[in-house]
């Protein structure tokens, strides 16, 4: 990522990257609900194993599962994404999913189970990790913004009239 420090930027070229580090957020973040889902399906299939539930049982808790990701409420709500499918990203996802059995939950060891836990938890970590520090950067970027605004160094008829 870009450390261009933002006062050394124009407000074309602070409005450009900060637009870009926006939609680069659209899709990590979309990528990092899709593993947390992910993540929380086998978590719930571990669970059912434990409580020695039929597959039956899974179906109710899959719901659960996913209307939470579709309900949650982030500090900064998902915007959509148009496009997946040759982000490299959405594909190490499904890279990891494919390598490690997701496809095939009920069917897995339960040590596979368990490194399939792991395999997901860490790159959601590495994306979470990842979207703070564009998080970090938008702010940045946005601070600067409102300085100018403030400051009067930029005014809001140059963002309406272009």
């Amino acid at each position: 990522m870009n450390a261009t420090d933002p006062q050394s930027l124009t407000l074309d070229e602070l409005r450009a990257l900060r637009n870009e580090l926006q939609n680069e957020d659209d899709v990590v973040s979309y990528v990092r609900r899709v593993a947390q889902a992910r993540l929380d399906l086998v978590r719930a299939e571990a669970h059912r194993r434990e409580r020695g539930e039929s597959h039956d049982d899974l179906s109710s808790e899959l719901r659960v599962v996913l209307s939470s990701h579709l309900t949650g409420g982030p500090p900064r709500p998902p915007r959509p994404v148009e496009n997946l499918d040759d982000n490299d990203l959405s594909n190490r996802l499904d890279a990891v999913c494919a390598e490690h059995g997701f496809s095939r939950l009920d069917d897995l060891m339960p040590s596979e189970l368990e490194n399939l836990d792991h395999q997901l938890t860490a790159f959601e970590r590495q994306v979470s990790d990842d979207r703070r520090e564009r998080y970090e950067r938008l702010d940045a970027l946005s601070a600067e913004l409102v300085r100018r605004y403030r400051e009067g160094e930029a005014s809001v008829d140059g963002l309406l009239g272009g």
